[in-house]
């Protein structure tokens, strides 16, 4: 009996090790490949895809419980469900990984590479590409939503072309790269 007793112990250790980290996984840190170029060369998509840098796809870790507890702020780089309209316009739905430009309430600008938040020029020390980006416009986040782009401006189908996102669409701000080993760093 006593190998048994054993065996039932390891069982029920790593049933339970499996359940805390599907909980982890599901409710606080949840895992995500980088799928295109729009986020190069701060986060790298593999080759042989278009701009893509890597030879293999950065996986990162998200925050989900972020957002729970604090507002998102400009700068981070977030994973978010995209509205309905990316999926027509980019020829792709559902999860984006983006940077953070515009808070609710703010007017976004851009002209020839610059992005301005209420008329004053955004300082972007990871954008890339900024001299062949031909995007132009202005537009307005309304409340409750926030303005999101590509640091590979140029290749980045983002809030530019599709519009805000709700707040209730942010899944939370990417906090670790964890593969290939050698991106390892946090955010």
């Amino acid at each position: 009996m006593p190998g048994l007793r054993r065996v039932v112990d390891w069982a029920l250790t790593i049933a339970i090790a499996g359940v805390f980290v599907l909980v982890f996984e599901a409710e606080v840190a949840k895992p995500y490949r980088i799928p295109s170029s729009s986020m190069e060369p701060t986060l790298h998509c593999a080759r042989p895809g278009a701009w893509c840098e890597g030879k293999f796809s950065d996986r990162v870790i998200v925050n989900r419980l972020a957002y729970r507890f604090s507002s998102p702020k400009r700068g981070q780089i977030i994973v978010f469900t995209a509205p309905n309209a990316a999926a027509i316009s980019c020829g792709e739905g559902g999860t984006y990984v983006k940077r953070l430009i515009g808070l609710p309430g703010e007017t976004v600008s851009e002209k020839e590479g610059v992005i301005s938040i209420d008329g004053q020029a955004l300082r972007e020390p990871y954008a890339f590409d900024r001299a062949h980006d031909t995007n132009a416009g202005t537009w307005h986040v309304p409340q409750g939503h926030y303005f999101f782009v590509g640091d590979d401006r140029p290749h980045s189908c983002d809030s530019r072309v599709w519009g805000s996102v709700p707040r209730d669409s942010l899944v939370g701000p990417i906090v670790l790269t964890y593969w290939p080993p050698f991106r390892l760093s946090f955010h």
